[in-house]
């Protein structure tokens, strides 16, 4: 596939909170665009959202990425070039209490995913890893060689899933995939159309930050103030959800660079602590959010920073926005959808 973007790209979790921010930069990069999705963390007013931010050809059919049978249809139905597959699970403490739903979901979706894929001769692929893969580091920033230590099943699936594209492409030197090793993404579209609404009680921070911003909930919960860092407080890579958008599409237009399977991370290089972040949000409301400290989650890790210089290099990809911008871009969504996006007087 050339870069003149005139490609079909299939999005797996194409309604999710990168997958549909991810939509609207290929549509309006030119690319035609058929999302998949089962919204067991989403919500079908995504799809509406999503054409009324970016104009294009955007197709979309409901299923679960694991239903081989059903992904198959859609290739056979469309012209399909490359996939950029987010569909998975992705909360940390979930996957502690909840590993086979993760196993089941993360990895069993990505082995049906590349066999449909090569099934139909089709071996350009972008992955949504994490940054969690590197666990308990020793030093931050973090590089792509940086060991991989997952420490909680989420990740350990993410690992998994970059193992077994890494033999695919051993094994068949036609494959090309990129598996992109992004940290914390957060933010929103700068419309107020296009923002994370999880289902139930947030497992992530910024958008439990942001509930209690709106007065969904009470407080936060700052998982441990004993942690190694300036403030005690976590820390991590947040990075602009549009800027990641832009990580992917990058990402596969410079498929073709190479063959074989290669790992870049995308992130700011900038930590942030919960503590800070959470500051960062009370200035963008205008209002100081309350928070109380609960012990550790299992499976956390004290700091994950990124040395993003290799997708610089090889993808020519920067992020643009700092904390106070996704912070703004974040708040704008939540106050215009205090409900999120089943609200009827949202946007």
């Amino acid at each position: 596939m050339s870069t003149d973007r005139t490609g079909t790209i299939l999005v797996t979790g194409a309604a999710g909170f990168i997958g549909s921010h991810t939509c609207v930069d290929l549509l309006s990069a030119g690319y035609r665009v058929v999302g998949v999705d089962n919204f067991l963390n989403s919500s079908p007013r995504v799809l509406e959202r999503v054409r009324k931010v970016a104009t294009g050809e955007f197709e979309f059919v409901r299923l679960d990425v694991r239903d081989r049978d059903a992904l198959a249809e859609v290739f056979r139905r469309w012209p399909i070039d490359a996939v950029v597959h987010f569909a998975a699970r992705k909360a940390v403490g979930e996957s502690v209490e909840m590993p086979l739903e993760y196993y089941d979901a993360n990895v069993n979706a990505t082995l049906g995913l590349v066999g449909v894929m090569a099934e139909h001769d089709v071996r350009r692929l972008v992955f949504s890893s994490s940054c969690a893969i590197y666990g308990a580091v020793d030093r931050v920033p973090i590089t792509e060689d940086t060991p991989a230590r997952p420490t909680n099943p989420y990740s350990r699936t993410k690992w998994m899933c970059e193992q077994i594209l890494a033999d695919v492409c051993a094994q068949d030197q036609g494959w090309h995939i990129t598996s992109l090793r992004y940290f914390n993404p957060i933010g929103a579209h700068p419309s107020g159309l296009l923002g994370e609404d999880p289902h139930g009680v947030p497992n992530n921070v910024m958008p439990f930050i942001a509930q209690v911003a709106v007065g969904r909930r009470d407080e936060l919960a700052v998982f441990g103030d004993d942690y190694p860092t300036p403030d005690g407080t976590g820390v991590r890579d947040y990075i602009h959800v549009v800027d990641l958008a832009e990580g992917h599409r990058l990402a596969l237009d410079h498929l073709g660079d190479q063959a074989g399977h290669r790992v870049i991370n995308l992130g700011t290089g900038r930590g942030t602590s919960v503590l800070e972040l959470l500051a960062a949000f009370s200035a963008a409301c205008g209002r100081v959010l309350p928070h109380r400290v609960v012990p550790r989650r299992p499976g956390d890790v004290a700091a994950l920073v990124a040395d993003a210089t290799l997708a610089r290099e090889a993808l020519g990809w920067t992020a643009r926005s700092g904390v106070a911008q996704m912070c703004r871009d974040a708040w704008e969504f939540q106050r215009l959808n205090p409900a999120g996006y089943d609200d009827e007087k949202g946007v």
